[in-house]
């Protein structure tokens, strides 16, 4: 405490300019400066609010073409005037400009307006089941069984079919007859290879036949549930949310069932 009177009493008189000046200072800065109390102190803290100028898009518009070439006729040499003609090509071209931003942002509204029909339109398969290019279904209290549909190249006369559960354990086999080719009706009727329910959850159907004499896998779709859905992106468009397996992309899906 002795110190820090003596040093108070070394200080020189302040005079009511400064203290004015400390005043103002304290007032412009208290929201951000520790105020000490001590007037000289104050004024000669420097303010620690740091002033952010405003962010600029670096665009041009319209009215910043014009602008320019306001400076350019008012700037120009009298005894070099600028070209009719090159003054007729630059407000063309800033026509054109304008034209091709007023564009664009039709064509954004043009994009929301579709993305909601679209979702609006897909709304109709709420209940329904579609064909998903995914070989893995759900099973669940309300859907106890699988369907599917398996793409062959050519005519098969036995087509091997197993089901595998979320862990790659092979649940059944069964066979089914690919002698039409083409694309093979597939079911699977949720029960495990001793006849018993399978517990809910994701199960997959793999395929395989001989194509020329060598066995190939087989490329398998399955049918799953449409419980809602969801508008997307402009990028994505109408979300197919289905039971059990997640959203889908509207033109993503292969087919749809009656039921």
């Amino acid at each position: 405490m002795s110190l820090i009177n003596s040093y108070s009493q070394s200080l020189p008189q302040v005079s009511s300019s400064t203290s004015n000046t400390s005043a103002v200072t304290k007032s412009s800065v208290q929201s951000t400066t520790t105020i000490t109390g001590n007037s000289f102190l104050d004024s000669i803290r420097l303010p620690e609010e740091s002033v952010v100028p405003e962010a600029n898009d670096q665009l041009l518009k319209q009215e910043d073409f014009f602008a320019l070439l306001s400076q350019q006729l008012s700037m120009q040499d009298p005894f070099e005037p600028v070209d009719n003609d090159q003054m007729i090509a630059q407000m063309a071209s800033f026509s054109t400009v304008d034209g091709i931003s007023n564009l664009n942002e039709e064509i954004l509204n043009l994009n929301t307006v579709m993305s909601s029909s679209q979702a609006l339109q897909a709304s109709g398969l709420v209940g329904r089941k579609v064909l998903i290019p995914s070989d893995t279904g759900a099973i669940s209290a309300e859907s106890s069984s699988m369907n599917g549909v398996i793409s062959t190249p050519s005519a098969i006369d036995t087509i091997s079919v197993s089901v595998q559960d979320a862990t790659g354990q092979v649940i059944k086999t069964f066979t089914v007859d690919g002698s039409a080719g083409g694309n093979i009706d597939v079911s699977w009727d949720g029960l495990d290879k001793d006849g018993l329910p399978v517990e809910e959850g994701l199960y997959s159907i793999k395929a395989s036949g001989k194509v020329d004499g060598e066995s190939q896998d087989l490329a398998v779709s399955t049918y799953a549930h449409v419980s809602s859905v969801s508008l997307g992106t402009t990028a994505t468009g109408a979300i197919l949310n289905l039971r059990g397996v997640g959203g889908i992309k509207l033109s993503d899906v292969l087919a749809v069932s009656e039921t």
